[in-house]
């Protein structure tokens, strides 16, 4: 049965690298039991000077010997040694079986006019071949599948431990990647998968009682003739649920002069044959642990689970006698990562080289498990289509609601402020540059604030999925993963993609303008540099963007959900990889690594700047020492937040430490969420423009109001000689200063 680990430890009650799934312990290939706590491999070995690795049980293990330079298999192993698993459950470790390193798939498929005579040593070259699945190509995998089948072709009797072993090589093959194996079925002409389908349903005519059992196939023969009682032959085949994803001894069972399917919490899949006449002879199951064999051209595979193909065969004629299958699946699949959304009944139409439904039908049920029938014998499986459950984030905290709103309003107050106050004197590129930067960072607010979250996440809950879904069509499904489109939010992404990649591109251009202008001191500036940077600033990213959606689209122009590898469907931002596909994810190649070089280059700029202009020595100021370092710690701060220094703190965040890297989230979303605020306080607040303008509106608020005195009015003038007087004292210090402490002497050049 299934069970529920204690409430108190439940991420220790599965051991060895269990992962507890659907009520129960999922253990590696190594462990088995109820918590993965019984050995289920053969420890290393040594055999004729050659060494072996731990191997699982029921698989074959491969030499730590590897075949020698300058042969046809150089790099693969030279032997391998199987773990064997009795039928009585007990583990024996089998004799090594060496490979010739100058034979390699493709010389084995030209011998294949030999196969009758040299069946057996074929069949071990090929198993030694494919023992890696991982280095398996899509012409590796033809020829191998083209050995196997004319293996299984050979009526010898004789060779039957020749056809065992070819089982072995099916099984392995089947571990190769889903993308192998569509790559093969491309460039197969001669419908070597159709052969090997069709031979692999005629050995399980000829097993009599005892099964052969792999970790991805299981074959066995029932003799219906044997029966004693009279009537019409039925017979009931089950593949039972297992502590692992592969099959092994005891997977499955048989039940003979049975009326109908019983399923229980224990069974993955479970099939009845019906026939008319007792007297019928063999019939046989096979039962593929996926179906990569079955390459469809309608039905595509995204998914990492397996769906699983079951085989009957009775070797009387359909003419002959009435057949009738009835079957129940119980997939197994991660329910808290997939949510069923419907579910076609199909066989394998050997003519079409397809999925089809014809001759049968799905009988829905309350009990959770699927179920169909068919009228016909052959290949079957449930093509199911699953939504994925997306963890769609919770709508934005307060905090960031709070700082994103602080931030759109200090840009919106310091665009107005910097556009209102451009006097002629001041018609240069500092302002053009710093308004185009608030411009992006603006825009780029106003869409996180109010579009960064996809608008999926409010459709339809799982349980009104399952009350809508129409499971009675039984239409073979285009895809086994349903996506809701969403262009919004594709182009919502595009959007933040752009607005970001503007943000930080605008920053680099303040870089440049710093350095030109305070360590080169270059007045004016080189000719054209406004258009200049305005056709890097807003055209860059724009070619970023096109290029990454155009490559990302013309490489998926037949997924219907191409959109997906270019952003999540959790959030409108870019895709986050998957397992270890981060070097193929357009957050690495259009965002992380131009960002990183930005950012790099800002830090390097803001270095320079600090220590050669904004915290160099002047002996001219030692009287008002402790003005000037005030004014140098808010220069600095100044520059580092226009260049966007603090986001290097999300490099940090990276970090495995939970407690570090929470930390340093906090800070991270406080300083960047009110970047833009922070611009207003330092490039806007601290003007004397604005400081002017703020005091007199002030005192004629306070004035109205009879609450405040206004002061003499020779105050502020005379203040502002002195203030003049004591920079035009320093014009060296003016000129430099005049960038981080915008318009401060435009004013008081205006009263002398």
């Amino acid at each position: 049965g299934t069970f529920s680990p204690p409430s108190t430890i439940p991420t220790e009650f599965c051991r060895h690298g269990g992962t507890w799934e659907n009520g129960r312990c999922i253990c590696t290939e190594e462990w088995k039991g109820l918590r993965c706590t019984i050995i289920n491999f053969c420890e290393e070995s040594e055999y004729e000077n050659l060494t072996f690795p731990k191997i699982p049980a029921g698989k074959y293990g491969s030499s730590t010997q590897t075949c020698e330079m300058g042969t046809l298999n150089a790099g693969s192993p030279k032997a391998t040694r199987l773990c064997n698993l009795t039928v009585a459950g007990e583990i024996k470790l089998e004799p090594a079986r060496t490979g010739n390193c100058n034979e390699n798939l493709e010389t084995l498929e030209s011998q294949i006019n030999n196969i009758p005579e040299q069946a057996e040593l074929i069949s071990a070259e090929a198993q030694i071949l494919t023992s890696n699945a991982s280095k398996l190509t899509a012409d590796n995998i033809t020829s191998a599948a083209n050995v196997v089948g004319q293996i299984f072709n050979i009526g010898d009797r004789n060779t039957s431990e020749a056809k065992r072993t070819a089982v072995t090589t099916v099984s392995q093959l089947l571990d190769a990647s889903e993308e192998v194996f569509q790559r093969a079925a491309d460039i197969d002409k001669n419908n070597t998968f159709k052969t090997l389908i069709e031979q692999i349903e005629i050995y399980s005519l000829s097993l009599n009682t005892v099964p052969v059992v792999e970790p991805n196939i299981a074959i066995q023969s029932v003799n219906l003739s044997l029966e004693d009682t009279e009537g019409p032959a039925s017979v009931r085949f089950s593949v039972l649920k297992g502590s692992s994803d592969s099959l092994s001894y005891g997977s499955t069972r048989v039940d003979m002069q049975v009326s109908e399917l019983q399923p229980d919490a224990e069974t993955e899949l479970q099939i009845l044959l019906k026939t008319s006449q007792k007297n019928t002879g063999a019939c046989g199951f096979v039962v593929y642990q996926n179906s990569k064999l079955f390459q469809s051209k309608t039905f595509t595979t995204k998914s990492n689970f397996s769906q699983k193909v079951i085989s009957s065969k009775t070797n009387g004629t359909e003419k002959d006698q009435s057949v009738s299958i009835e079957m129940v699946f119980n997939p197994k699949f991660n329910e808290k990562e997939f949510q069923l959304h419907s579910h076609a009944c199909v066989f394998w139409n050997l003519s079409r080289n397809d999925w089809d439904t014809r001759g049968c039908r799905t009988d829905q049920s309350s009990d959770g498990f699927l179920y169909c029938s068919c009228n016909h014998t052959t290949s079957f499986a449930v093509l199911m289509s699953f939504r994925k459950n997306y963890n769609y984030p919770k709508s934005l905290d307060i905090f960031s609601k709070i700082g994103c709103a602080l931030s759109v309003t200090g840009l919106i107050l310091t665009i107005i402020f910097q556009v209102a106050t451009s006097r002629k004197v001041r018609k240069t590129s500092v302002t053009w540059v710093l308004v185009s930067l608030c411009m992006s960072m603006l825009i780029f607010n106003f869409l996180f604030l109010f579009g960064i979250e996809n608008s999926n996440k409010n459709l339809m809950t799982n349980d009104e999925d399952k009350e809508n879904n129409d499971y009675g069509n039984n239409e073979v499904p285009t895809t086994d993963t349903i996506h809701i489109p969403n262009p919004t939010c594709t182009a919502i992404a595009a959007l933040l993609h752009y607005f970001l990649l503007a943000t930080f591109t605008w920053t680099v251009l303040i870089s440049a303008q710093l350095c030109f202008l305070l360590i080169w001191t270059m007045k004016p500036l080189p000719r054209h540099f406004i258009v200049f940077v305005s056709l890097i600033g807003w055209g860059i990213p724009a070619i970023v963007v096109g290029m990454t959606m155009g490559i990302i689209y013309s490489l998926n122009r037949d997924d219907s959900q191409w959109e997906l590898n270019y952003r999540q469907e959790e959030i409108c931002w870019l895709a986050v990889p998957e397992g270890n596909n981060f070097i193929k994810s357009p957050l690495l190649w259009s965002f992380f690594i131009p960002v990183t070089i930005i950012l790099i280059s800002n830090v390097v700029t803001f270095m320079v700047i600090a220590v050669n202009v904004l915290w160099k020595n002047n002996q001219n100021l030692t009287s008002t020492k402790k003005v000037s370092s005030m004014k140098k710690i808010l220069s600095t701060l100044s520059v580092a937040v226009v260049l966007g220094i603090t986001w290097f703190l999300a490099y940090f965040m990276l970090i495995g430490d939970e407690n570090i890297s929470g930390i340093v989230s906090s800070i991270f979303c406080i300083l960047n969420a009110t970047q833009g605020f922070q611009i207003f306080l330092f490039y806007t607040v601290r003007t004397k423009v604005f400081q002017s303008k703020a005091s007199e509106v002030w005192k004629s608020l306070s004035s109205s109001s009879g609450k405040v005195k206004s002061l003499p009015s020779g105050t502020p003038l005379k203040l502002r000689v002195r203030m003049y007087r004591l920079a035009k004292s320093f014009p060296s210090l003016k000129g430099r200063f005049r960038l981080l402490e915008p318009f401060v002497f435009t004013e008081e050049m205006s009263l002398s």
